[in-house]
């Protein structure tokens, strides 16, 4: 209960100082965590990636997304069913629709992925141990428990934090990609 109300009050205090990024810092930043993340080898030799729609002040990923897509990579994004997190191939931006919480997820009819060689998976803060603070739903923790994929975490370099309560079933990242580094938190 206490990591809860610890969690909450912290993921406040980030997403706020994260909302207040300006627009052109915003955009810079995610065109160099771009050029990060092609230099990621895991990264750079998947074939069967999972992205996700960025929303509010996150990283953005939609030029990501066509990337991946024109480099002939198979793509899957989010989408939440019942109260679980599934990713669904898309091959077009015009297989998504607005969904929960005003996320762009994959309509009904997109083929749902069991298997992902790279999942990107977004995130309020990290630490540099991999520990990630998500908006607090644990759709990304319940997904992300014993898969193999890599999980990339897109970060802008001041949501790199030195601690976060966590948890038991808290899942950390493999690599966490900002606009100044790459990091390895296994290699830590």
């Amino acid at each position: 209960m206490e990591n809860t109300v610890e969690k909450a009050r912290f993921r406040k205090q980030l997403l706020d100082q994260r909302d207040s990024l300006s627009p052109d810092l915003v955009k810079i930043a995610s065109s160099k965590i771009q050029e990060n993340l092609r230099k990621v080898e895991y990264y750079r030799n998947a074939r069967l990636v999972g992205g996700y729609s960025a929303v509010g002040s996150e990283v953005r990923t939609q030029d990501i997304l066509k990337e991946i897509l024109s480099a002939g990579k198979e793509l899957s994004l989010p989408k939440v069913e019942k109260n679980d997190l599934v990713f669904k191939r898309i091959t077009t931006f015009s297989d998504l629709e607005v969904g929960n919480f005003s996320v762009m997820e994959p309509k009904e009819r997109c083929e749902t992925v069991k298997k992902l060689d790279v999942i990107l998976v977004p995130a309020i803060a990290l630490t540099r141990e991999g520990y990630r603070l998500g908006y607090g739903f644990g759709y990304y923790d319940r997904y992300l428990h014993n898969k193999r994929a890599k999980k990339i975490a897109l970060s802008y370099s001041k949501q790199i934090v030195k601690s976060i309560p966590h948890d038991s079933h808290d899942v950390k990242v493999d690599c966490i990609v900002t606009e100044d580094e790459i990091a390895y938190p296994e290699k830590l």
